[in-house]
Order: structure tokens, then sequence, then C-alpha cells
């Protein structure tokens, strides 16, 4: 399906289907069409909703994990969301951990994938090089298991990004913000149902971090999936979705009320 982006009062967004809120929350060096998957297969029975984060455009004193979770407070309140399933990869996780803890009436159900907030290995350890295609190439790669999940278009757009000062300042004031903001004594406080699905081979949160999750967070349950890296619901959609079925189902929603 092609995803129709709305705008509306600063906001940029896609809101597909009816039912159940799904909220999904992409990373750093993420796009809305990271979710082609989870909308095409969700939208038939869920409200699935993604706002674009304002990464590369938020001032420079924002620019963090609590200016991005502000942004989504902001975002479901002109929006008007309650009851949702948030669902967050590598930063988008970050923030929809801190989302959750200070927002508890909002959100009924939480996903994690390929998340960030314990630990992560940002761009492969580095940050990508202006002006240098191949090493933006290689980078966007290491994300992944299958290095041909990095398509042209992909690696494209992160080229185009890291050749702005601009947008380049932005990338590395979040990603410093991320890594100082550790979470481990907070998470323990997550009282929703929390799914973990993780790349078995992500290199970026490895496997470990996904244990450490699993150990901290009190009601959460952790699914590998195997020959796959930092962004499960794009190089394995089918097994994300399969897997995000099944505990959806057997997590239904108590409250209704709005």
């Amino acid at each position: 399906m092609n995803l129709q982006i709305k705008q509306e009062a600063g906001f940029k967004y896609i809101d597909e289907g009816s039912g159940e809120v799904m909220v999904l929350l992409h990373g750093l060096f993420g796009a809305l069409s990271n979710w082609h998957g989870v909308v095409d297969h969700f939208s038939k029975q869920y409200r699935v909703v993604i706002p674009l984060m304002p990464i590369y455009e938020m001032s420079l004193h924002k620019a963090g994990v609590p200016g991005l979770v502000s942004f989504v407070e902001d975002f479901v309140k002109h929006m008007n969301l309650n009851n949702m399933t948030i669902l967050g990869n590598s930063l988008g996780g970050h923030v929809a951990l801190v989302y959750t803890l200070n927002n508890p009436n909002k959100v009924k159900r939480l996903v994690l994938t390929g998340s960030s907030g314990l630990f992560e290995d940002s761009m492969g350890g580095s940050f990508p090089k202006r002006g240098n295609y191949d090493y933006v190439k290689e980078r966007v790669e290491y994300t992944f298991y299958s290095p041909e999940t990095a398509t042209k278009e992909l690696v494209d757009e992160v080229f185009d990004i890291t050749n702005s000062n601009a947008k380049c300042l932005r990338i590395i004031a979040i990603a410093k913000s991320a890594q100082r903001h550790n979470m481990a004594k907070d998470i323990t406080n997550i009282k929703v149902p929390t799914l973990l699905i993780w790349g078995l081979n992500d290199t970026i949160t490895p496997p470990m971090v996904a244990h450490e999750f699993n150990r901290l967070i009190p009601n959460s349950e952790l699914y590998f999936i195997d020959k796959c890296g930092h962004a499960p619901m794009m190089e394995h959609p089918e097994k994300f979705n399969s897997i995000l079925d099944k505990f959806l189902a057997k997590t239904p929603l108590t409250a209704t009320t709005t």
C-alpha cells in the first residue's frame, strides 16, 4: 500500500485503518517507510498511527530523548489517542520506554525491537563521514543481517542526511543524549505487557541487550528472529508480524474508555 502522509498542526504522520490504536516510532535514521510491512498487515484490524519524528528539524537545545518524548506527548494529545499499543524500533524504542513511564494511563501494551535505552553501538561505533558514499553504504548495511536489505534508496536517503551540517548536529546531539540516558533503574517500573522482538544477529543492540530488557521489565516476553539484524520489521516482516499478532491476541485490552 502507498502510505499517505498527512499534515496537521505542524505534525506529519500516517494514520491508516481503524480500531485499537497502534503508535509506531521510528529510529534515528529511520523513516515512515520502515513500517510498511507492519502497516500493510495491521491496518486491516487496527488504527496504525506513525508520527514523523522531528529528528532533523527540532531546535538543537531540545535535540535529545526528552525533547522527542515531549514531541510524542504533544502529538498524542493533538490526535486524542488513548489505550495505545506503542511500538518502537531503536531510538524509537527508547522514546517509547520513557513515554510509557511518563504516561502509564495512555499505554496498554509496549513493543520494543532493537531498542536503545540500555546499550547501543550507534552506526557501528562511529558517526557517518560526510561525503563518503561507500562508508555510509557500509554503515547502513551494518544495520541488517542481509546487506541487500539496505536498498540504494535507503543508502541515498542516509547519505543525503549526513551531507547536511544542521542534520548531523542534531543526530549527534540525539545519539549522545540516548547514550547518556540509561534506563536500567527505571524500566523495572513498567507494568504493561511488553513484547521484545529482536534480531539474533543485531550488532547495534546485541542479543545480550534484549535479555537484559527481558530481565528488567517485569511483564515482558522475548522472541528472537534468526538471520536478522537491527530492524526485524524491515528484514523479516512476516515473522515480525506473526509474533506481534500472537502477542496482541493474548493481551486483550481491558479498558476501552477514551
